[in-house]
């Protein structure tokens, strides 16, 4: 039997599903990377709203490739289940606000359609720091992308998250309707900015009148998500379809903590965030840098490092009380770069995230968390030592995570066995590897000259010494022994 709206009735008392009449739905939202991010995170918390009596807010999920996801959900009538997993065991919830799927380039026009719709008041996006087709370092679009230069020829058969967002504006623009409001929930600097940008600038290449128009009327409010999501193994799957007593092919396996903070600008309506726990704030910038800093640097950290010691996933990493301690000691160093608002618990927070990183019942691998380092360590890592360097910090705890991310990328791991490295710029990394070889003194500043990456910071005295002696003692130690005593 598999999971759909017929079978509902069918599920055990204790998984919880939709109890609000799914039929009365409407779209609301287009998102944009209906991965498994989103749908542990921001359609959870759309669910609740829709419990609450929305009926207007469901979702209509586009994946930008693949087509799997809508291969998987259509079958089930998009329900899916989200299991949340703790040392005390699994609670399970069959989440039901997505109400249709899109495969955005198998039809383009139709996915436009639907962001045009005046019913679409917020288009939000997950699509990764790759995603957005920028230049990671300076926020600006990479006007030479593939993706990019492809959606400038073709408008009406984008490839790009933004080639159908302004494509879409586009038709709104001309039939006189305001634009949807722009929602990133990926882990950028100033998501919100940073998109609102890139979507000028495209929109600028098209039409400088289109341009103008989305500079003066869109909104783009910043965001901060927190949600620890693993990608769902065919364990996962077998044992969420022995609680349920049928079949679902694509769950998702989650932890207890959620967290979600949006900037309070929409320009369009929006649904009572507030009611299922979203934080509303007018500036989301500290808490962003603090999620940044501290959670996703350690996780990039011990993801690096953990990986090169031969660990396969986060918590396995952490149960070595050394990786713990690194771990604590990269958020510590980072937390005196943050100003925060008043009442804000830095120590606290910082705990809580060495227990979540340490729940045995999420199996995080680090080789999930390593990819795409090109596009995550400027905001994860770069900004904290380019902050501690201008106080006259020292940078070495940091060094060493950078350190084990140019160790990683060299493509071969400490045994001699390859690494399936995926970046999109692994192919110009793997050359300066080939080039440089494994000595530090070669490699770390090779590396350091990838201005993509490191910016004006790569050439910095102090950045070079510090990551060139982390190196070193990567390769004469291993990332098992080169850790702070």
């Amino acid at each position: 039997m598999r999971l759909s709206n017929a079978s509902l009735d069918l599920l055990p008392d204790s998984v919880r599903r939709p109890d609000y009449d799914r039929a009365r739905v409407t779209p609301g939202i287009v998102h944009l990377g209906i991965g498994a991010f989103h749908r542990a995170h921001q359609a959870v918390a759309i669910d609740d709203l829709l419990a609450r009596g929305a009926t207007d807010w469901g979702i209509v999920g586009a994946s930008l490739r693949s087509s799997d996801t809508q291969d998987a959900l259509a079958p089930q009538d998009c329900l899916y289940t989200v299991a949340t997993r703790s040392g005390a065991g699994a609670e399970h919830r069959v989440v039901g606000a997505v109400v249709a799927t899109e495969v955005a380039r198998a039809n383009p026009a139709r996915l436009i359609a639907r962001m045009a719709d005046p019913a679409t008041r917020i288009v939000s996006l997950t699509i990764t720091e790759k995603g957005y087709c920028h230049t990671p370092q300076t926020g600006e679009l990479d006007e030479g992308h593939p993706d990019i230069v492809h959606d400038l020829k073709n408008p009406d058969a984008p490839r790009s998250a933004a080639g159908f967002i302004v494509a879409a504006l586009s038709r709104r623009k001309v039939l006189g309707l305001a634009p949807f409001t722009v929602l990133s929930c990926d882990n950028l600097p100033a998501n919100g900015v940073t998109v609102g940008r890139i979507l000028q600038r495209f929109a600028d290449l098209r039409s400088p009148e289109l341009g103008q128009w989305i500079a003066d009327e869109l909104a783009s409010p910043s965001t901060m998500v927190d949600r620890i999501v693993p990608e769902t193994t065919d364990a996962d799957r077998a044992a969420v379809a022995a609680a349920l007593g049928m079949v679902d092919a694509w769950p998702v396996v989650t932890e207890p903590f959620t967290q979600w903070i949006v900037e309070d600008r929409f320009a369009a309506g929006r649904p009572d965030f507030a009611a299922a726990g979203v934080q509303l704030v007018s500036d989301v910038t500290p808490f962003e840098h603090m999620k940044l800093r501290l959670l996703n640097a350690s996780h990039s950290a011990l993801a690096y490092l953990g990986y090169l010691a031969g660990h396969e996933t986060i918590a396995a990493t952490m149960a070595d009380h050394r990786f713990a301690a690194f771990a604590a000691q990269v958020m510590d160093e980072a937390a005196v770069t943050l100003t925060m608002p008043q009442g804000t618990d830095l120590a606290t927070y910082s705990q809580s995230l060495l227990q979540r990183f340490s729940n045995p019942a999420l199996h995080h691998r680090t080789w999930q968390i390593a990819m795409d380092g090109s596009q995550k360590l400027p905001q994860r890592l770069l900004g904290t030592m380019r902050d501690r360097l201008a106080l006259n910090l020292p940078i070495d705890t940091h060094a060493l995570a950078v350190a084990g991310w140019m160790r990683y990328i060299t493509g071969t791991d400490e045994q001699g066995r390859k690494i399936d490295v995926r970046d999109p710029i692994a192919a110009e990394l793997a050359a300066i590897a080939r080039a440089a070889g494994p000595v530090a003194d070669r490699l770390a500043p090779a590396l350091l000259n990838v201005s993509a990456v490191f910016g004006t910071l790569g050439t910095d005295p102090r950045m070079r010494k510090a990551v060139t002696a982390a190196l070193a003692r990567l390769y004469q130690l291993g990332a098992d022994q080169a850790l702070p005593k």
